[in-house]
This record gives structure tokens, C-alpha cells and sequence, in this order.
């Protein structure tokens, strides 16, 4: 538990780092006020808690606080997200590719379901999963209220 809590804080030091960006890059969305942001102003960066050719995105709200966000996540063909778990409730929606997400505390090929774009995937605080991008490059938007944590299983596919 303190070090679910030790991981998650120092986490959402970095989100709330990365939605201070310059004034000529993408601003992510306030959620107090009606706005708008088209696909190709999306600012993707890496992100200390994924492997290094993940790239994050904030879309809505500060991951870091307690209240709503929407980030999204790509990952390129080939790579998988081992085990872990979120502490906040998420939704997923598929915006492209193919996202294969399994069920588990160990990394089963087996356990893997495909999810095309559109599709919708809830997933409850705390529930261990993983990810791989099997088929190609995906991204997911997911939804949830922050902080937004991550905790790997194995604390030895944590590149943090």
C-alpha cells in the first residue's frame, strides 16, 4: 500500500508537470469551460511510468488532481504494458487499431481479447490487466478521475 501510494504521487507530480506546456503547443482542455480540440493539435509525450516508445496524451482536466481527465494513449506495433493496475475506475474507447487488453496478474497471450476502434472497455479500480499492441500501432482515450495512478505487478517492469 505505501508503495502503491509512494508511485502514484510522485505520477501525479509528472501529469500535472506535463499539462503546464508552452503557450505554443496544445493546451489540454478545460473542464470549467466549452472548448474544442482537433485531432492533429493532440500533444503526445512520453511518460515515465510506460516504456519508452509509449506516448501520452492530455486531452481534458489534470490527471494529477482529484476530478476527471481524459488522456490518450499509443502504442506502437509489437508492445506490450505488463501487468499493472490503475487505483481510479477507467473507461477505455478505442479510437484506432486494434487494442488487446487480458485479465490477470501474469501475461497470458491466451487471455488477450481484441477490441476494434469505437469499442468501449470498463475496467474497475484496482483490476490487474495488460496490454499489448499485437496487430499494429492503437490508441485508446481513456476517462477516469485522477489522481491517475500506475502500479505494475512486478515491480521489475516498472521503467520508472
Amino acid at each position: 500500500m505505501v508503495q502503491s501510494i509512494m508511485k502514484t504521487a510522485p505520477l501525479a507530480a509528472v501529469l500535472a508537470a506535463s499539462a503546464a506546456i508552452p503557450p505554443a503547443q496544445a493546451q489540454p482542455l478545460s473542464l470549467d469551460k466549452t472548448g474544442a480540440l482537433h485531432n492533429e493539435d493532440v500533444e503526445w509525450r512520453s511518460f515515465p511510468a510506460f516504456p519508452k516508445e509509449v506516448r501520452l496524451a492530455v486531452i481534458a482536466g489534470d490527471p494529477g488532481k482529484p476530478a476527471p481527465y481524459v488522456v490518450r494513449v499509443k502504442v506502437p506495433n509489437g508492445t506490450r504494458l505488463m501487468p499493472h493496475t490503475h487505483p481510479e475506475n477507467r473507461i477505455y474507447t478505442v479510437m484506432s487499431g486494434v487494442f488487446y487488453i487480458g485479465f490477470g496478474t501474469v501475461f497470458d497471450p491466451d487471455k488477450l481479447v481484441a477490441y476494434g476502434p469505437g469499442s468501449v472497455v470498463i475496467l474497475p479500480a484496482n483490476t490487474p490487466h495488460f496490454h499489448w499492441a499485437k496487430s499494429g500501432e492503437y490508441i485508446s482515450q481513456v476517462y477516469g478521475t485522477g489522481p491517475l495512478g500506475l502500479e505494475y505487478v512486478d515491480s521489475h517492469d516498472d521503467p520508472r
